[in-house]
């Protein structure tokens, strides 16, 4: 945590969230407003990933998931999921190293068999490399759907219920999705003027509290990144209570 930043852009760190989802949306939209493909885009869009990773990490979140890759994406064009893969793989190649010595730790859910196998093990190495940093935790999204998590948790705590290897109980339950060992979702964040969460962290993100924008993900910078957390600030979360 860079206290200087938190003054610099106004926050204070008992009022910040512990883990914030974001839903990256509208490079392709972005791009299309400048008259350039969507490639352009998506390439700006993972510029801003690597700003709001820092910013995380200044600002003294605990936890980032970034939705990169939904099941539903396979549908798009096989030339843009082609440029999407391809980014995924630079990022990884480019950044890993200074994510750990920042001290973040990443790690991928979401189906990994749908990944070509050079991807898989760039997937691999980084979350082997990080894994025993504490400062963030990066957890990016990638092949992956909410309704297939919850699918794939429940299949494998009924399996373990019936052969004994767990209790009857909904923390044995949880062990079993993907985003086990994390703080649950505190702020869920889409960019781009959808309000809608497109099947993303459905059962984590239940007491979360919903941020959407118009801003498109390639100009969703630090300062737009504190305008939100300031909203949060300023919410009062009643978990049904009164």
């Amino acid at each position: 945590m860079d206290k200087e930043k938190l003054i610099q852009y106004g926050l204070e760190e008992q009022l910040l969230p512990k883990h914030v989802a974001i839903i990256m949306d509208g490079n392709g939209r972005w791009a299309k407003k400048r008259l350039m493909p969507r490639s352009y885009g998506h390439k700006k869009g993972v510029e801003r990933v690597r700003e709001i990773v820092r910013a995380s990490s200044f600002f003294g979140i605990q936890a980032i998931t970034l939705y990169a890759f939904s099941t539903e994406n396979w549908k798009r064009p096989k030339e843009e999921v082609g440029v999407l893969m391809s980014l995924l793989t630079q990022y990884l190649q480019s950044e890993v190293k200074e994510l750990h010595d920042n001290g973040v730790r990443f790690r991928m859910i979401g189906h990994r068999e749908g990944l070509s196998p050079s991807l898989q093990e760039l997937i691999k190495n980084a979350e082997d490399k990080t894994r025993e940093n504490t400062t963030l935790n990066l957890t990016v999204a990638i092949n992956y759907g909410g309704r297939d998590e919850l699918d794939h948790a429940a299949i494998a705590f009924a399996k373990d219920v019936v052969t004994g290897q767990c209790m009857l109980d909904s923390k044995e339950f949880q062990k079993r999705l993907y985003t086990a060992g994390l703080p649950e979702v505190d702020y869920l964040i889409r960019t781009s003027g959808e309000q809608r969460i497109s099947n993303f962290l459905l059962y984590q993100a239940a007491y979360a509290e919903l941020y959407f924008t118009d801003i498109y993900w390639p100009d969703f910078d630090t300062e737009q990144y504190a305008k939100a957390l300031k909203e949060f600030a300023v919410r009062n979360r009643r978990y049904g209570g009164l």
